[in-house]
């Protein structure tokens, strides 16, 4: 069952969220973020002497958020892709020292940015090399490892493999290392990111095993020692309910044993770095949306205040989202399509679910909408973003105002 169903079921709590803040809504559990947080770093705990988790600032910017991750964790990271997440790092309170910064066909402003901050920076390319060069060089880099392979739950979040627009394929990997070792730079890590959403463990163990392999050859050959590997993120989540989520503790005591393999004396190891996103907020956020119209064509739809402009993820990927009726449920159900107010036809939050019967004004819980949500959230259609709130117990927060069409155009001089 997911672990936020008993409280969408609540509907005098949710009826009363609703009359405050309006939908749709962007609601997130603090208990939640902070059991998956402590979840994490009690794995990593356990099994690995050194380790740094930076998060994945992209899946959800929110500082509030990203100040709830910390107040469980003090020692969270970030890591980022963009002087925006940046910014949004240094607003929750982590140091820029503490972020890994990943961009890719990095523009020379993005890289003096990130340089200036004092993030450590991790490039995707040789070329990204050259174009820092020309700003300044970093005391430590790293670049970013494209394995050969990768893996994801839908085919456009695989970011490793021959398709992949990211990384250093690794037998071109020494030389990025070689010519860095050229410039002078003394001091490096090595990162690597294949895919998101995996629930397989084995991904994860074919995974570091490669990176391993390769950071030995470039050590051996260059004569360097790492300071730290990333193996990036990309743990996944359980969006339908009969998927099993990762087993955290027993994953990094397999990941453990092959990492000591490798670098038998533990204490000058290299520290092992993750950037998890929706391993920590995804399954934390839900949406409220209320039934605007029902339709009988072709198809049975059930139109919500709450599409593609929302919630971006089944457009883009064919993601599917668990979807609970608020309240009571009966057992007369239909075949129906949820879809938004959008004037596109791939406008739809889901496609052919077997549903309880609705009638407009009813209010629909979308889960699973805390990674990857609001960030992907637009305009489209003049559309105002949603409102978010962080619900603790009784209490509840706004954490973001809802968007108005005047702040739509507050930047148009007219």
């Amino acid at each position: 069952m997911h672990p936020l169903r008993k409280l969408v079921y609540n509907e005098e709590y949710i009826s009363s969220l609703v009359k405050i803040y309006g939908t749709p809504l962007y609601v997130y559990s603090q208990e939640r973020i902070t059991e998956n947080v402590l979840t994490l770093k009690n794995a990593l705990n356990n099994h690995f002497e050194k380790f740094h988790i930076c998060y994945a600032i992209k899946s959800n910017s929110n500082p509030h958020l990203i100040k709830t991750m910390r107040n469980a964790f003090s020692k969270i990271g970030g890591d980022c892709s963009s002087p925006g997440e940046i910014y949004a790092a240094e607003l929750s309170g982590i140091d820029p020292s503490d972020c890994i910064y990943t961009g890719n066909y990095e523009s020379p402003s993005d890289l003096k940015q990130a340089l200036a901050k004092g993030c450590n920076i991790n490039l995707d390319d040789i070329t990204s090399l050259k174009r820092i060069q020309k700003i300044g060089l970093p005391d430590r880099i790293s670049f970013r490892m494209n394995p050969g392979f990768g893996g994801g739950s839908y085919s456009g979040i695989i970011t490793g493999g021959r398709d992949a627009k990211f990384g250093i394929p690794s037998e071109k990997i020494i030389n990025a290392y070689k010519q860095a070792q050229d410039l002078g730079i003394k001091r490096f890590g090595l990162q690597c990111m294949c895919g998101s959403g995996n629930l397989e463990e084995e991904f994860f163990v074919e995974v570091l095993s490669a990176i391993l392999e390769n950071a030995k050859k470039i050590e051996n050959k260059l004569k360097i020692k790492f300071e730290f590997i990333s193996m990036g993120g990309g743990f996944g989540i359980p969006y339908q309910d009969e998927q099993k989520p990762l087993d955290f503790n027993r994953m990094f005591a397999s990941l453990s044993k092959l990492y000591y393999k490798t670098y038998e004396d533990r204490e000058s190891a290299p520290s092992l770095w993750l950037e998890p996103g929706k391993s920590i907020i995804a399954d934390a956020g839900f949406i409220i949306t209320k039934v605007t119209g029902l339709k009988d064509s072709y198809k049975k739809f059930i139109g919500i205040d709450a599409g593609m402009e929302t919630l971006m993820r089944p457009a883009l990927y064919g993601a599917k989202h668990r979807i609970y009726k608020v309240g009571d449920h009966s057992d007369d159900t239909a075949m129906v399509d949820f879809t938004g107010q959008i004037c596109e036809n791939t406008d739809r939050i889901a496609s052919n679910r077997n549903f309880p019967k609705v009638s407009e004004g009813d209010l629909i819980a979308i889960m699973d909408t805390g990674a990857y949500g609001y960030s992907m959230s637009h305009n489209f259609n003049t559309r105002p973003r949603s409102a978010e709130i962080l619900i603790n117990d009784d209490s509840h927060q706004l954490i973001r105002k809802r968007e108005t069409i005047n702040d739509i155009f507050s930047l148009c001089d007219v």
